[in-house]
């Protein structure tokens, strides 16, 4: 699947270098060819004389050999290669990569990288949810680059959680994925609903939900990669995505969202409505603070608007739409009775009952259902379930 195309594998100074090992071979037998660039620190987990041997190519580490003054381009690397992994990606590398800090020859070499970029971190559960790397991570995002999610399990600080480099055998299925993307969604375009809404009891008081927006965020990227246009209606998240073709389109309440939805949905090929949108708002809104009064306060609900009956209603022949089910009770019986209700062409669902998945997680685990079945899904982060839903849209398209 990767007949002819050249890798420059990155490994940086983590005890998952080892992988690097199974990595190397995994590539060469689909058909790659390798060049290895290592930081100092990544020679004290693996040698250069085993990845070299496997490789058939000296191993780059310095900007020149101190034998003979041989200097190494990275500028030539950058033009040379289709792809660049880096894996293991410390949290010290991905700083570095984030931040333009060229003091190694891996950091120069992605700085001067043509090609498409892909990022497996590997560290200690710790360091990996730090505000600091999230916010790194985030910014290599935005830069186009691709980060392989990590694993969850036992680290070698005997500690466990989230932090294992993903295995190898799933990096180069994302490297093959992505380097033989055929753009799918080219000329398509696509409607996607993300986060909360806020729906207001008077000017500061709100009724809303833990929605984060990543997993609409995520699909939304997922579709602009495969080539579509793509108009993301989103609710107050912090998310931020800079794919140049995704028009962001910011609301606050289940009226407005309805309403921007409702505009864009004609001119869609497909509607992804991921929003968690309320069901109800206060009836009255107070046009000022409301002070405490006594020990009760009843406020009367009244229900806002069903966008996704509303654009099935709308919803004309070739046109697909898809939902999203979250559910406590009874999930299957109603996931299937939203399907058939609202017109869609499958509802992916899950629930709050499986450990890891829904609001405020950056992990899900999945049920696609349409009129022929059900297919389940193992968790996984949700950049990984935005793959395995569009996956499985391309079959509608």
């Amino acid at each position: 699947m990767l007949e002819g195309k050249k890798i420059v594998l990155g490994i940086t100074g983590s005890i998952a270098a080892y992988k690097a090992c199974i990595l190397v071979r995994g590539l060469q037998k689909e058909g790659a060819e390798v060049q290895v660039v290592m930081t100092p620190a990544a020679k004290e987990f693996v040698t250069p004389l085993t990845l070299a041997t496997l490789t058939r190519k000296p191993v780059i580490s310095e900007f020149f050999d101190r034998r003979d003054g041989t200097w190494h381009s990275h500028v030539d690397l950058g033009l040379w290669a289709d792809a660049m992994v880096i894996a293991p990606a410390t949290a010290s590398t991905i700083g570095k990569m984030a931040n333009g800090v060229a003091d190694n020859m891996l950091v120069t070499t992605y700085l001067s990288m043509k090609a498409p970029v892909f990022v497996a971190p590997a560290m200690d559960l710790d360091m990996y949810a730090h505000p600091t790397t999230q916010r790194n991570l985030e910014t290599l995002r935005s830069f186009g680059n691709t980060i392989v999610e990590p694993g969850t399990g036992f680290l070698a600080s005997q500690l466990e959680g989230k932090g294992r480099m993903q295995e190898p055998e799933r990096i180069i299925e994302v490297l093959d994925r992505a380097l033989n993307d055929d753009k799918c969604l080219a000329g398509k375009k696509v409607l996607v609903t993300a986060g909360p809404t806020y729906e207001n009891i008077d000017p500061v008081r709100f009724i809303g939900n833990y929605s984060s927006g990543k997993m609409g965020f995520a699909l939304a990227e997922e579709c602009s990669r495969r080539g579509a246009e793509v108009f993301l209606v989103t609710g107050p998240v912090t998310q931020q995505t800079h794919y140049p073709g995704i028009r962001r389109i910011d609301v606050e309440t289940a009226r407005q969202m309805s309403e921007q939805a409702t505009r864009l949905f004609p001119q869609c090929d497909v509607s992804i409505l991921c929003a968690a949108v309320a069901d109800f708002r206060p009836a009255d809104v107070a046009t000022s603070k409301i002070k405490r009064k006594g020990r009760n306060l009843t406020i009367e609900l009244e229900p806002t608007c069903d966008i996704a009956a509303l654009l099935g209603s709308m919803k004309r022949e070739g046109q697909v739409m898809v939902g999203f089910a979250l559910e406590t009770d009874n999930e299957s019986e109603n996931a299937h009775a939203k399907l058939k209700k609202k017109k869609l062409d499958f509802i992916v669902m899950n629930s709050l009952r499986d450990e890891g998945a829904g609001f405020r997680h950056d992990t899900n685990k999945i049920t696609i259902i349409d009129n022929g079945g059900t297919t389940d899904y193992q968790l996984k982060g949700k950049r990984e379930v935005a793959t395995d839903i569009v996956d499985y849209l391309t079959r509608f398209v």
